[in-house]
């Protein structure tokens, strides 16, 4: 088995509390939806899809070199994902954080322009590239064989769950932008959960010292 059925749980309970924390992919297919509908949502995210693949295979051929050729790079990618999600953590637990469900107004766009769009963004988005650069490879380990092979699998598994979380969301981001309108309450749950699940993970992360 090329990765545990351990390591592979908890990278997917990573890969789905990174989804589900609002960032620059979810705004902007929330908005795009609401202001064009669910087919345009949709397109955006087969851009945003495609974005995945290739980090996907920049960060296999790249992690597989580093690692290989770098004493501690290990350590040091750790550390920066530490970073990054104690960063994230508190961006949802200060006060005045702001919902990816509060509508923005889009101009409407052709398919062709939704995608490229959906596409760059991302690209550009700093969370997917903390998640296959800093924070993927806490879950490689060498003595289980093929990094590439390890980098595969699991950047597959964070592109299911991402693109299926995110399917949901572009169907019911009308439903739920109209729901969330008027409970701040609700918003001020979600921004707390997704801010304690990350801090945990941070803890975790900081804490696992122990494979080279």
């Amino acid at each position: 088995m090329i990765v545990s059925f351990a390591t592979f749980a908890a990278f997917a309970a990573v890969a789905l509390a990174m989804v589900l924390t609002p960032g620059p992919n979810m705004a902007y297919l929330v908005s795009r939806t609401i202001c064009q509908g669910r087919a345009a949502g949709l397109v955006s995210l087969g851009g945003v899809g495609l974005g995945f693949v290739i980090y996907v295979l920049l960060a296999g051929l790249g992690i597989t070199a580093l690692l290989l050729a770098v004493p501690y790079a290990y350590d040091a990618l750790r550390l920066a994902g530490v970073a990054y999600l104690g960063w994230m953590a508190w961006n949802a637990l200060r006060p005045g954080g702001a919902s990816p469900f509060q509508v923005r107004k889009l101009p409407a766009d052709s398919h062709r322009r939704l995608f490229s769009m959906g596409l760059l963004t991302s690209l550009l988005n700093p969370k997917v590239a903390a998640l296959y650069l800093s924070l993927l490879p806490q879950f490689i380990d060498p003595a289980n064989g093929s990094i590439l092979g390890q980098t595969v699998l699991l950047g597959m598994t964070q592109i299911a769950i991402s693109l299926t979380v995110n399917a949901l969301i572009v169907l019911t981001a009308g439903a739920v932008s109209t729901f969330l309108a008027g409970r701040p309450f609700w918003l001020l749950v979600q921004r707390w959960l997704m801010g304690t699940v990350l801090a945990g993970l941070a803890l975790r992360m900081a804490l696992d010292t122990g494979r080279r």
